[in-house]
């Protein structure tokens, strides 16, 4: 870890609140690399959903490692609230340099004839819409700062497919497609768009699908983890910190001239690709 490789620079992070996920993991690891952290999440409108709880949490830790840090609401599909998370990220920290499009919908995960419109409409919605919305909500002041970094994490369902996940491969894939054309629009002005790709990576979401998989085919998730790990080259899951590792590198100063690349982080899983 470069430590301090970001001081200066302030990230926005999508999708932070699971307590075993990926946003969560990002935005700790650009905080140790200096960058201030504005972490969100959508909030269920219900009054036992504590995501907002473990927002604060994420950002309070930040602070308490020296870093600043800011917890906000954003549902990535709602076009208001994300002018006002960016709007506030440059009020507070002056600048947005880095966003990171983690939040992600696995709606829509299921036998494709079973699968509604509603759950295609909702996969696309969280996994392709927000992104584009949030891109085209920091990309000016971006223009205007001499460039930043866009990073969105797709998955190796981006590259290939697996059965069962229609609605979900189908989105990862346009997110791919979206992140190499903002790539080669904005080159030019200094934004690095990239894609990191993860495989089976243990988290919430991820145990989520297992349980799904394993109620579907009658097995014990011991059996369903071993039959999904054995396509990987590794025989395992990772772990959110990896794919952290994968954006600080992006985010950084080592990675001035990748764009428009997918990278995977997935123990060697092929998944058709």
């Amino acid at each position: 870890m470069l430590m301090n490789q970001l001081n200066g620079k302030v990230a926005l992070v999508t999708g932070a609140s699971a307590l075993q996920g990926i946003g969560r993991a990002i935005a700790m690891r650009l905080a140790a690399d200096g960058a201030k952290v504005v972490v969100t999440d959508r909030l269920a409108p219900t009054t036992v959903d504590n995501a907002f709880a473990r927002l604060e949490e994420i950002a309070q830790n930040i602070r308490n490692a020296g870093t600043d840090a800011l917890a906000l609401p954003l549902d990535v599909t709602d076009s208001d609230q994300i002018s006002s998370a960016v709007d506030r990220c440059i009020s507070d920290f002056g600048s947005l340099d880095i966003l990171v499009n983690n939040a992600g919908s696995l709606a829509g995960s299921a036998d494709f004839l079973t699968t509604t419109p509603n759950e295609w409409e909702m996969s696309y919605r969280v996994n392709v819409l927000g992104p584009m919305m949030l891109s085209q909500a920091v990309i000016p002041h971006m223009q205007k700062h001499g460039g930043g970094r866009i990073i969105s994490i797709g998955s190796t369902g981006s590259l290939g497919a697996e059965p069962g996940f229609g609605a979900y491969t189908a989105t990862k894939h346009a997110l791919v497609g979206f992140t190499k054309t903002l790539a080669a629009e904005f080159g030019p002005d200094g934004i690095l768009c990239n894609t990191v790709c993860p495989g089976y990576i243990a988290t919430d979401m991820h145990e989520a699908a297992n349980e799904r998989l394993a109620a579907e085919a009658g097995e014990s998730l011991e059996a369903i983890r071993k039959r999904r790990y054995a396509s990987v080259a590794l025989r395992s899951a990772g772990l959110p910190d990896d794919v952290a590792n994968a954006v600080a590198y992006l985010a950084g100063p080592a990675g001035q001239y990748v764009t428009g690349i997918n990278l995977p982080v997935a123990g060697g899983v092929p998944m058709g690709i």
